[in-house]
């Protein structure tokens, strides 16, 4: 597999407008985006810091993905994103190693990127997700 760079780090939080105002007040960031994704019943807000972004993550569905993982874990960091070339070539090169995938092809994610999920099982418990942009 070939990482290109750390593209996001998710972090899910319960409140969108609580956890902004945290970044940009406290820490002195700026949010660049806000947008939702539907299939993933997800409302997802970006700052960047050098090359890598922030995702903040607000379910808009307490059973979607970040519902359940608040539900069971609490607010914290969900997942870490690294940019890929090829990503299909490099789905098939992590099944080939024995990794457990969640998505076996690409589907597209927020900002227009395409995605995919490791499963954490094959991860040493990190959701990782890899991300083309095809742009």
């Amino acid at each position: 597999m070939e990482l290109n760079f750390i593209e996001h780090i998710g972090i899910a939080v319960k409140d969108l407008d609580s956890a902004i105002h945290y970044y940009e007040n406290v820490l002195g960031l700026k949010c660049y985006k806000i947008e939702e994704v539907k299939d993933q019943m997800v409302k997802t807000a970006f700052f960047r810091i050098g090359e890598t972004k922030l995702e903040l993550l607000e379910t808009t569905d307490p059973e979607g993905p970040i519902g359940k993982f608040i539900d069971k874990r609490g607010e914290g960091i969900h997942h870490i994103a690294f940019a890929v070339n090829k990503l299909k070539d490099q789905l098939k090169d992590a099944s080939q190693k024995g990794v457990e995938l969640i998505d076996k092809h690409p589907r597209k994610g927020a900002e227009g990127l395409d995605i995919a999920f490791l499963h954490p099982k094959s991860t040493h418990g990190v959701l990782t997700e890899l991300c083309e942009n095809v742009d």
